[in-house]
C-alpha cells in the first residue's frame, strides 16, 4: 500500500494535499496533530472543536470518496463538554473507519485545554493491512507501541506537532520504536512557525526493520513510501523481539509495590 504524509504549515489547505496524494497513486494520506485548526490555538479551541461526525468529516469523507484515497487527520474533537484532541480515519469510500484521542497529553499546551483519551489501542483494517493510531507525545511512549505491536497493529499513524528542540523524537526515538516494536511507522509534522513555537519537520516514514523509506526536512512537502506485508513479514520472523519478551520480569512496570532493593 502506498502511503503519503503531508508536512505542512500548522493550518493548511486538506484538499490540495489530498489531490496530490491520490494523483500520485497514494492509498492512505496522513496529515499532522491538529491539522484542521493549527495546534498552539490555545483559548480558540472550545470554539472551534467539533464532533466525530461534524463538518469537517463530512467534507474529508467527500473528498476521500471522490479522489478514492483513505485519509488520517488531526482535529479537535467535541464529545459533550469534553474536548480531545484526536485523529481520525476516513475510509475510501468516505466511511469513519476510526478515531482516536491523545492519551498521553504534552504540557500546558495539551493540559489546559484537553481531555485525555482512555483507549491506549485504536486499530482498523484497511485493505488487508492493521492500521492503529497514536498522536504525537503518546509515541515517546514505549509500552503504548508495544501494545499495539502485540494486538497486531502492522502500520502505525502518528500526526504530530513536534517543534524544537525535540528533533531527537523524529530522527532517532522514531525509528528504534518501529524497529523494537516491528511495525512500520508513518509520522506527520507540521513547519514552519505558530506563534512562539518553530515546528521542526522530519515527518517520516520508518519501515519495521528500521530504515528510513522517507524523510522531510524543515519545509513543506508530501512524502511517499510502500507499506510492504511481504516485507514486514519477513522482518518479524528475522528480528524476533515480540516473541522473546519475559513479561514475568516486567511486572513492576505496572506494579510498583513488587520493586524489590
Amino acid at each position: 500500500m502506498l502511503v503519503a504524509v503531508h508536512q505542512g504549515p500548522a493550518k493548511g489547505d486538506l484538499t490540495v494535499s489530498i489531490v496530490r496524494a491520490a494523483a500520485a497513486g497514494a492509498e492512505l494520506l496522513l496529515f499532522p496533530e491538529m491539522a484542521t485548526t493549527g495546534y498552539h490555538i490555545g483559548a480558540d479551541i472550545p470554539r472551534l472543536a467539533e464532533p466525530a461526525d461534524g463538518a469537517t468529516a463530512l467534507a474529508v469523507a467527500g473528498l476521500a470518496r471522490e479522489h478514492g484515497i483513505a485519509v488520517a487527520y488531526g482535529y479537535p474533537e467535541r464529545d459533550g463538554d469534553a474536548v480531545f484532541n484526536a485523529v481520525q480515519l476516513i475510509g475510501h469510500g468516505g466511511d469513519r473507519l476510526a478515531n482516536y484521542r491523545k492519551t498521553h497529553l504534552f504540557g500546558a499546551l495539551d493540559r489546559d485545554w484537553f481531555t485525555p483519551g482512555e483507549h491506549a489501542v485504536v486499530q482498523v483494517e484497511l485493505r488487508g493491512i492493521r492500521v492503529g493510531l497514536l498522536i504525537c507525545y503518546d509515541v515517546e511512549f514505549p509500552e503504548l507501541v508495544r501494545a499495539h505491536a502485540l494486538a497486531g497493529t502492522d502500520l502505525l499513524l502518528t500526526p504530530t506537532a513536534l517543534m524544537t528542540p525535540y528533533e531527537v523524537v523524529a530522527d532517532t526515538l522514531v525509528p528504534a520504536r518501529a524497529y523494537e516494536s516491528q511495525l512500520y511507522l508513518a509520522y506527520a509534522n507540521h513547519t514552519g512557525r505558530e506563534r512562539e513555537l518553530r515546528y521542526c519537520g522530519r515527518s517520516c516514514v520508518i519501515a519495521p526493520t528500521g530504515q528510513v523509506l522517507a524523510r522531510a526536512g524543515e519545509d513543506e512537502q508530501l512524502l511517499l513510501a510502500d507499506v510492504d506485508v511481504d516485507l514486514l513479514r519477513a522482518s518479524r520472523a528475522a528480528n524476533t523481539h515480540l516473541a522473546d519478551r519475559r513479561p514475568e520480569l516486567y511486572r513492576d512496570l505496572v506494579t510498583p509495590e513488587g520493586v524489590t532493593a
